[in-house]
C-alpha cells in the first residue's frame, strides 16, 4: 500500500467537510429508529446537547444523533447501518475524558454505551470480572470488596469514570507504578467491528495465540471497535498500606527523590508530587494538612504484609533524607493516609474552584527531569501570562500541570493551548512522550507531528485502515493527517528521518 492511499494530503471521506441534507438526516433517523428501542435515540437540539463534549470542555460540536443501545445486538445494528450509509460513530463512555476523545462528529452519530452497566460475572477463585464497558471504576472494587479483592488501576475519576472509556485511554492511576495500567490489568476485550461484526480479542487465560492485540486495542481512542464487555483481573488487598509525605523547599531536590527513591530498587505502590501552588489550592478545598510552605510535596506509598511495609517505609525514610526533605511524615492510621491522598484526588475539582476553566496537560517525562520540567513550566507561566498547578505520577514521570484560564476573556483560550502544546514539546525533547494516560484526541493531535515522523503516522493509518477501511469510527482523532501537519508547521523533515533520536521507537 503506497503512502498516499494510507496517509492523503486529502482527510478520509468521513473527515471531509460535506452538506448533509435533511432528507440524509431524516433516512439515518429512521434506520436507527428501527433497530433501537423506544427512548434509545434522540435527534432533538435540546437533547444532544449534553453530549457536545467530554472533560475537555474548551472545545464542542453536536452530534447529528445520539443512540443508547442496552444489548450488544443494538450495537451490532447501529454500526451496520451507520458503516452502510457512510456515517462517523463516535463511542463514548462516562463523558470524563480529558482529550476530547468523546467529541462527537457534527454529521455523525454519538454511541453511548451507558446503559452497558452491568457486572456480568465475578470470580474471586479465578480473580476476574466481566464487566460491561459502562460499568464505573469504583463500583469493580465495591464489588470485589467482600472477596478481599479490588480492580488496581484508579485514576482520580474513578467514582464516575467507565470501564470502557479506561480501556479506551488505557487509564492509570496513582498507584499505576506498581500494579500498573490498564492495559496491563485486562484478560479479554469484546467488541464490534464498524462492519458490525463481533470480535474478542485476549482470552481468559493468562495468554492467547497470536499477536498481542489486546495490547493495541487498548488505548486505541475507540478508532478500532466499540468495547461491548471486558474481562479484567482483580487483585488482592494489602494487609496494611501507609503513606509517607515529604516536604521540600526546592522543587528540583522534590524531583531528584523521586528518581532516587526507584534507583534504590524501590516500587511503591504510588509515588506523587505536588507544588506549591497546587498543595495551597487542594489544602483550601479538603484540608489535607499539607505544609503549605514546601515548594513541593512528595506522597509514597508502601503496601504489602505490616513486616514488608515497616522495612520499604524505613529505606523510603533513609532515600528521603538524603535527597534533602525538610518534614517527613508516616500516616499513623487510615484514617490519616486516607487523608493524605485525598489532597492528591482532589487536585482537580480544587483547581476548578478557583479558576473558571482549566487545560489538563498529560505528557510522560524521565522522571530525572522532573525538576528541570517544573522550572521550565514556571518560566512558561510568565510567558503565557497564566497560572499553572502541577500534580504529577512521579513514579512514571507522568505530568498533569493544570494550566488556569478564563474562557471569557479574549485570547486566554489561545494562551492556554500555546503554553499546552509547549510543555508537550518539551516532554517529547527531554526523552519522553505526548500522553500517558489521558489520549491524544483533538488536543494533542498538533504534537503527534512532533513526535512522530511520516512514516510512523502512516503506520498509524494502516493499522486503523485494517480494523476500520473506511475510517469511520471516532474520525479526526489521535492521527494527524499530512495536510494538518503541514498546517502545524512540524512535518518539515524528509521521510523517515527520526526528529528525536533517542527516543525509543517501533
Amino acid at each position: 500500500m503506497s503512502e498516499t492511499q494510507v496517509l492523503p494530503d486529502e482527510p478520509l471521506a468521513s473527515e471531509r467537510e460535506a452538506d448533509f441534507s435533511a432528507v440524509d438526516k431524516a433516512r439515518l433517523i429512521e434506520a436507527l429508529a428501527r433497530v433501537l428501542p423506544v427512548g434509545a435515540l434522540m435527534y432533538d437540539p435540546e437533547d444532544l446537547r449534553p453530549y457536545e463534549c467530554d472533560g475537555l470542555t474548551a472545545y464542542r460540536a453536536v452530534p447529528l444523533a445520539v443512540a443508547l443501545p442496552v444489548t450488544e445486538e443494538q450495537v451490532v445494528a447501529v454500526l451496520r447501518a451507520c458503516h452502510q450509509m457512510g456515517v462517523p460513530v463516535v463511542a463514548r463512555g462516562a463523558g470524563t475524558g480529558l482529550s476530547g476523545g468523546a467529541l462527537p462528529h457534527t454529521r455523525g452519530v454519538l454511541l453511548s454505551l451507558a446503559r452497558f452497566n452491568r457486572i456480568l460475572h465475578l470470580d474471586p477463585h479465578s480473580r476476574t470480572a466481566v464487566v460491561q464497558p459502562g460499568v464505573r471504576n469504583l463500583a469493580i472494587s465495591e464489588a470485589a470488596a467482600p472477596h478481599g479483592l479490588y480492580y488496581a488501576p484508579d485514576p482520580s475519576s474513578q467514582i464516575a469514570c467507565t470501564i470502557g472509556g479506561n480501556v479506551a485511554e488505557n487509564a492509570g492511576g496513582v498507584h499505576c507504578l506498581k500494579y500498573g495500567l490498564t492495559v496491563h490489568n485486562l484478560l479479554r476485550v469484546r467488541g464490534v467491528s464498524i462492519e458490525g461484526e463481533i470480535v474478542e480479542i485476549g482470552s481468559h487465560a493468562l495468554d492467547s495465540p497470536g499477536y498481542d492485540l489486546l495490547a493495541l486495542m487498548t488505548g486505541s481512542e475507540g478508532m478500532l471497535a466499540v468495547v461491548t464487555e471486558v474481562t479484567v483481573k482483580l487483585t488482592p488487598k494489602p494487609v496494611l498500606a501507609q503513606c509517607v509525605l515529604a516536604a521540600f523547599d526546592d522543587v528540583l531536590k522534590a524531583g531528584d527523590a523521586v528518581a532516587a527513591i526507584i534507583a534504590a530498587g524501590i516500587i511503591p505502590a504510588g509515588l506523587e508530587m505536588m507544588d506549591q501552588p497546587a498543595t495551597a489550592a487542594v489544602e483550601q478545598f479538603v484540608h489535607a494538612g499539607y505544609p503549605l510552605d514546601a515548594k513541593a510535596i512528595l506522597l509514597c506509598e508502601s503496601d504489602g504484609t505490616p513486616e514488608e511495609v515497616a522495612e520499604e517505609i524505613a529505606r523510603v525514610r533513609a532515600v528521603l533524607e538524603q535527597a534533602g526533605a525538610t518534614e517527613i511524615r508516616v500516616s499513623s492510621s487510615e484514617a490519616e493516609r486516607l487523608k493524605f491522598w485525598a489532597g492528591r484526588k482532589a487536585a482537580f475539582p480544587a483547581a476548578g474552584r478557583i479558576s473558571p476553566d482549566y487545560l489538563c496537560m498529560d505528557g510522560t517525562i524521565p522522571r530525572r527531569r522532573l525538576g528541570e520540567m517544573l522550572e521550565a513550566i514556571q518560566a512558561m507561566e510568565g510567558k503565557y501570562g497564566l497560572r499553572c498547578i502541577n500534580v504529577f505520577h512521579a513514579g512514571d514521570g507522568n505530568l498533569h500541570p493544570l494550566i488556569l484560564f478564563d474562557a471569557n476573556q479574549p485570547g486566554e483560550l489561545e494562551r492556554a493551548e500555546h503554553f499546552g502544546a509547549e510543555i508537550l514539546e518539551l516532554s517529547v525533547t527531554l526523552g519522553g512522550t505526548i500522553t500517558g494516560e489521558h489520549g491524544v484526541g483533538i488536543e494533542k493531535i498538533g504534537q503527534m507531528c512532533s513526535q512522530f515522523a511520516t512514516a510512523e503516522i502512516a503506520q498509524f493509518f494502516r493499522v486503523k485502515a485494517a480494523f476500520d477501511p473506511p475510517g469511520l469510527l471516532n474520525p479526526g482523532k489521535a492521527i494527524p493527517t499530512l495536510n494538518r501537519c503541514a498546517e502545524y508547521g512540524r512535518m518539515h523533515v524528509k521521510e523517515g528521518h527520526v526528529p528525536y533520536p533517542d527516543i525509543p521507537r517501533f
